[in-house]
């Protein structure tokens, strides 16, 4: 038996600033800095390495060119021969980060409602003046825990692990048995104990509420069942989770309390961004400062989000009604990144009956008034709040006068049919004919609902106005509220499951059918289905093995489709139709850009007007192109001026909560009576997170559990406590694992900054460690040669012949998942074998021209694999690449795409070069220009950059490929 292995306490903090990781050995320690922190300078004395020159910006070399011989009879010249036997390193794998630049913009801020801070009791503070001090705590007290060692398992076994009562006692007697002998006792008794100690936590204490309604009006001859049930719906108060959100000191430096317009310091044209950037907000504090009383307030917008959804498709009443709140003063990345800026509020009720009384109009009726009354009850207690500010502590410690408004509702089409008493097949923006949506009619607003219902018969107002004259809006019982302005754009529901997924790509399978038959239908989509599996990997590309036929269908599959449809279709359907799916696209990658400008709005209407025009070639499959998400685009500028950037409003940010609130907690349940056990668990996970917010920012969290344990220590406890060190096998004898990657990129919090690109920091060991050896690994004889060119232009900048210095990256990174600071890192792969499967060489982004933008400035090239070697003392991160050359001086006419060959001499070798690893902006993603030849059954997406000669160059791959490759 081998040796056993002995447990090493956490004892090397991270020397970082605000970096709070622990690690169990220096060389985790060093990977960690190296990887996040490379700036940070290695504790000890200094390595003897001079500064490494800045990295060079390159284009193919000409096939002829050769360093200069050097001539022996003067003095040394700064590039030396290399050395015949260079320390080389070689690696398979560099991490690549981009984000935006920093902003040239200014704002322009609301001088009436402009979140003044102020007292406990609302007289405002001098300009600069301190907070007022918070009751101080103990900084040892954990209450209602013990010590950290009770909170961190508390946190533990719940939310993270959410251990069955059964484990979780389990467990209980498992720590006992360890802790016996010292006359210890474990954190818990068992999992009622740790059920109660969460139970008495104060903070983030929201507590569920409950109301029934039933049906109160006329009742038939015969009564049908529905009309003598109660419906339940639970809730918690809104007031109260706002007042949490507003406190939560994580966000302070992520919300805006005053509503602002900004504008491009260059151009003078506005900017929308954040949903504070938007009209909507200064209008509303337009109106509210007619009151001279609000002045120096903030506005608050309350955003609700509503959808049904399934926990799970067996038998039972599995459908929950979750009702969801955010602020709108939290910025757009905090939403994205999935914090606890989203908050479940309540469940509201599903009136159910037989299959006869099922379509009644008075069921219906009530069912939608019953939504619109429970609406109207949950939030009545922000009312009194929406004309008379209240005072609240925020995150930064100052108090401030609120005044709330009802802001935007997140929900899909048929939600808005509900929210806003429409007609389905109507508009609920505008009084547009449902026959003919696009051609427009004005906005719809309360007044004119009101006016027209007190106006007009019932029948007319269904028939010529899509009106449901039964039924009245909740936000009719709150001030400055009109649901027709505050429904909000939906990305996810409208263009991609919408307007691509149901609408474009089913079209296409109807047009082939309808011109080629049936059989002949069925091949081309087949083949389409297998050009959709060839495309090749890329970070955080989905895979379609099976192509896209296949029945259960979810958002991120939409999305990924989006990403490799265009050039599957290409070649197998008309030039209009590939031209109308690209206008669809650029539409959606517009929307969803993290800052939308006014060029970028123009952007859109052009799009639209392009889609609009081609997509008059599935007329032959398509009765009416009068559909009512595909007439939502028409808004879209209007609700970007309104309420800024809709990726901070669309709604899988609600669906990705479904996961948190509704599905796991039902999973956790005993299935019976569940959602009791599912309210208590949304609390007690609340308490938890509220928790560990208080903790951190009292400085409790600082370092690990055991860090934190040993600190404690007396140094005769410290001695004891370190147990002896068993005999290890020595560390260079155990061989590297290989890391398993799902092909999907990580998300970073933290500061903005340029992309940069870094080798991974294990070399892999059983690769070549001579320039020689590599270039026979490689098959690439003149590899020597390539590395002198490349020491050339690295120790002669000035010599005329090279290139200019390398530019600095400044493209945007939109609204990609990300982490706070719009930070996001992939994997570029140039591994002879990857996962044992096949080799996988990436393609990446070079940069060769500062003054061009998008691909006019890129170069593409194919990695062949990455390495490293000293000079000098100085270490020279590379490249192998072989270059690709553009096929034309702009983008495809029909895809919007670029194209791409391979380079090649005029002998028929590869145009290959050693360039810095700093030069690679980030991965590029290939996809192979079929053209109208059926692709062979047994090709592999492994296969297709080498079988193909000529590619697009996606920039639909993500929405940074979007900007950058345009």
């Amino acid at each position: 038996m081998p040796p056993r292995r002995a447990h090493h306490l956490l004892q090397l903090p991270c020397p970082a600033p605000g970096c709070a990781r622990w690690f169990r050995n220096q060389s985790g320690l060093t990977q960690h800095r190296c990887s996040l922190h490379p700036n940070i300078p290695a504790p000890g004395p200094p390595q003897p390495s001079r500064s490494p020159s800045h990295p060079r910006d390159f284009s193919p070399p000409p096939p002829d060119f050769s360093p200069p011989p050097r001539d022996f009879s003067q003095p040394p010249q700064p590039s030396p021969p290399m050395p015949s036997e260079p320390t080389h390193e070689d690696s398979d794998n560099a991490d690549a980060e981009f984000t935006d630049s920093s902003e040239r913009c200014y704002r322009t801020y609301h001088s009436m409602l402009n979140g003044r801070p102020c007292t406990a009791d609302g007289e405002f503070l001098p300009h600069g003046a301190p907070p007022t001090p918070m009751p101080q705590k103990a900084p040892d007290n954990w209450s209602p825990y013990r010590n950290r060692i009770e909170f961190e398992a508390a946190e533990f076994a719940f939310k993270k692990c959410h251990m069955s009562a059964k484990n979780l006692d389990f467990l209980c007697d498992l720590m006992a048995a360890t802790l016996v002998k010292h006359r210890d006792v474990p954190p818990f008794a068992d999992h009622k104990d740790l059920h109660n100690v969460i139970d008495a936590t104060q903070l983030g204490d929201v507590p569920w509420q409950s109301f029934s309604v039933q049906y109160t009006g006329e009742r038939p001859e015969v009564v049908p069942p529905w009309m003598d049930d109660e419906f339940d719906v639970w809730y918690r108060d809104p007031r109260a989770m706002a007042h949490n959100i507003l406190a939560n000191p994580t966000f302070k430096d992520e919300i805006d309390y005053t509503p602002f317009r900004e504008y491009d310091a260059l151009d003078k044209t506005r900017r929308w961004k954040d949903f504070m950037s938007g009209d909507w907000a200064w209008k509303q504090s337009d109106i509210i400062s007619k009151d001279p009383e609000t002045h120096g307030s903030a506005l608050v917008p309350i955003i609700l989000g509503s959808d049904k959804t399934t926990v799970s498709v067996g038998t039972g009443n599995n459908e929950y009604y979750p009702l969801y709140a955010l602020i709108g003063n939290v910025r757009n990345s905090v939403r994205r990144a999935h914090r606890d800026a989203l908050v479940i509020i309540g469940f509201l009720a599903i009136p159910k009956t037989d299959k006869k009384h099922s379509k009644d109009d008075a069921f219906r009726i009530f069912r939608r008034q019953l939504f619109h009354s429970s609406l109207s009850a949950i939030l009545s207690s922000l009312k009194s709040a929406m004309t008379e500010y209240e005072v609240v502590r925020c995150g930064d410690g100052h108090f401030r006068r609120i005044i709330y408004s009802l802001g935007p509702y997140i929900a899909d089409y048929e939600e808005q049919l509900v929210l806003s008493c429409i007609v389905k097949h109507w508009c609920p923006k505008c009084i547009a004919v449902r026959t003919n949506l696009d051609n427009g009619g004005m906005d719809r607003c309360r007044e004119h609902t009101e006016f027209l219902i007190g106006e007009l018969h019932g029948d007319v107002l269904w028939d010529e106005f899509g009106i449901i004259g039964d039924l009245v809006p909740f936000t009719n019982d709150f001030p400055r509220a009109d649901i027709h302005e505050l429904l909000s754009f939906d990305l996810l529901h409208q263009l991609i499951k919408g307007a691509f997924k149901d609408h474009l790509v089913d079209w296409v399978a109807k047009y082939l059918k309808a011109v080629h038959g049936t059989r002949r239908a069925e091949e081309i989509m087949s083949d389409i289905d297998r050009r959709v599996a060839a495309a090749p990997s890329f970070s955080g590309l989905r895979r379609f093995p099976q192509g896209r036929d296949f029945k259960q269908w979810t958002g991120d599959d939409s999305k990924a489709l989006m990403k490799v449809f265009l050039p599957a279709i290409e070649g197998h359907v008309p030039g209009d139709m590939v031209r109308a799916f690209r206008a669809l696209l650029e539409f959606c990658y517009l929307a969803r850009r993290d800052v939308v400008t006014e060029d970028t709005l123009n952007q859109m209407q052009d799009a639209l007007h392009r889609f609009h025009r081609y997509r008059q070639i599935f007329d032959l499959v398509v009765p009416t192109f009068s559909l009512p998400r595909q007439h939502s685009m028409i808004h879209y500028t209007d609700m970007i001026r309104l309420f800024g950037a809709p990726n901070g409003l669309c709604s899988s940010i609600t669906e990705s909560k479904h996961i948190k609130a509704v599905k796991e907690p039902w999973r956790w349940s005993s299935r019976h009576n569940a959602l009791g056990q599912m309210l208590v668990t949304n609390q007690r996970l609340d308490k938890l997170a509220a928790s560990r917010v208080d903790f951190d920012a009292r400085g409790m969290l600082t370092g690990t559990i055991l860090s934190s344990a040993l600190a404690a220590l007396t140094p005769d406890e410290d001695e004891q406590a370190v147990p002896p060190i068993a005999p290890q096998p020595d560390a260079h004898a155990i061989e590297p694992q290989p890391d398993i990657d799902i092909d999907d990129g990580e998300v970073v919090d933290g500061p903005t900054v340029l992309g940069y690109v870094v080798l991974a920091k294990t070399p892999q060991r059983k690769r070549a460690r001579t320039v020689a050896a590599l270039a026979h690994e490689v098959a690439v004889p003149d590899l020597r040669c390539l590395i002198r060119h490349f020491l050339f232009t690295q120790l002669n900048q000035d010599d005329p012949r090279d290139p200019a210095d390398v530019p600095t990256a400044t493209f945007f990174a939109p609204s990609d998942l990300s982490g706070t600071g719009g930070m996001r890192r992939e994997h570029i792969r140039a591994c002879p074998l990857w996962r044992n499967e096949y080799p996988r060489n990436d393609c990446v982004f070079i940069d060769t021209d500062s003054d061009a933008q998008g691909m006019r400035g890129l170069e593409v090239a194919r990695i062949v694999c990455f390495f490293s070697f000293k000079h000098n003392w100085e270490v020279y991160p590379c490249a192998l690449i072989h270059w690709f050359e553009k096929i034309d001086d702009c983008a495809d006419e029909d895809t919007g795409m670029w194209m791409v060959r391979p380079s090649f001499h005029e002998g028929g070798s590869r145009n290959l070069a050693v360039i810095h690893i700093e030069t690679v902006f980030r991965a590029a993603h290939l996809i192979p220009m079929y053209g109208s030849e059926y692709i062979p059954h047994d090709l592999k997406f492994y296969h297709s950059i080498d079988c193909f000669r000529s590619f697009y160059v996606n920039k639909f791959a993500d929405h940074h490929a979007f900007e950058i490759a345009s």
